[in-house]
């Protein structure tokens, strides 16, 4: 009977841990999330000198183009010092935190990101459907993919946190930047919703960040519970006498 039950947790938690892996970052129905998600981001123009901020005793200088705020949905997301990311690390950009990925206004009032895939990569968010229909509902205009920069470790600290599913809200700068250590570098920005393909992401230097809603999606926890169990059925697999086969 022992064996029995040492079995059904190793191989229950085995299925469990593949499902919720599968099924933790999926999105939230458009019914639950935040009226401010409704919400169109906010742009005007400023004319503020180009300022030096230090990370890691790299200096950068930012320029910055508009004044820039955004309610959005996480659909998707990218930290830049992910092992895989090479460019991050030829280019020396330890400012560019984190990609985030969000849609608002249009695509949440119809729920038209509840049908799209999206993934994220090196500077890029890609979306996609098998349905022609959800493809002809997602507003294009209404998604962005920002490259989010920031030298304060609070801030740093958020964004290492936001996950899939997320309500996040922001407010700083659509800006430039550039760095003469270890080589030439500089990176802009787009300055309009509208765009697409490369140049379109928008560069974002951070003055305020903040989670205004988590994804409550039970799978997360289901995680460590998958884990329990197939720890506890090794454990008993540990501690069981096993039985001579002679």
């Amino acid at each position: 009977m022992t064996r029995q039950v040492m079995r059904l947790l190793i191989l229950g938690g085995l299925a469990l841990l593949l499902t919720a892996l599968w099924q933790r970052e999926k999105l939230p129905a458009h019914h639950l999330l935040s009226p401010q998600m409704l919400m169109e981001p906010e742009q005007s123009v400023v004319h503020e000198p180009p300022f030096n901020v230090s990370v890691d005793d790299v200096t950068y200088t930012v320029r910055p183009l508009f004044r820039y705020e955004l309610y959005g949905l996480v659909v998707s997301r990218h930290d830049s010092d992910t092992w895989w990311d090479y460019i991050h690390r030829e280019w020396n950009d330890k400012l560019n935190i984190a990609d985030l990925c969000v849609v608002w206004g249009p695509n949440v009032s119809s729920g038209a990101y509840e049908n799209i895939s999206f993934s994220s990569g090196q500077f890029v968010c890609n979306f996609s459907t098998r349905s022609s229909e959800a493809f002809a509902a997602f507003d294009q205009s209404a998604i962005s993919n920002n490259h989010l920069l920031t030298d304060k470790p609070g801030i740093v600290h958020k964004l290492k946190g936001v996950r899939v599913g997320d309500q996040v809200h922001f407010r700083g700068y659509l800006a430039e930047y550039s760095h003469n250590q270890g080589g030439a570098f500089q990176r802009g920005t787009s300055t309009v919703r509208t765009d697409s393909g490369n140049g379109a992401c928008e560069t974002v230097f951070l003055e305020e960040f903040s989670i205004l809603g988590r994804n409550a999606v039970i799978w997360r926890s289901l995680v460590w519970v998958a884990l329990g169990m197939i720890l506890s059925g090794l454990v008993l697999w540990w501690i069981l006498p096993h039985r001579s086969s002679s």
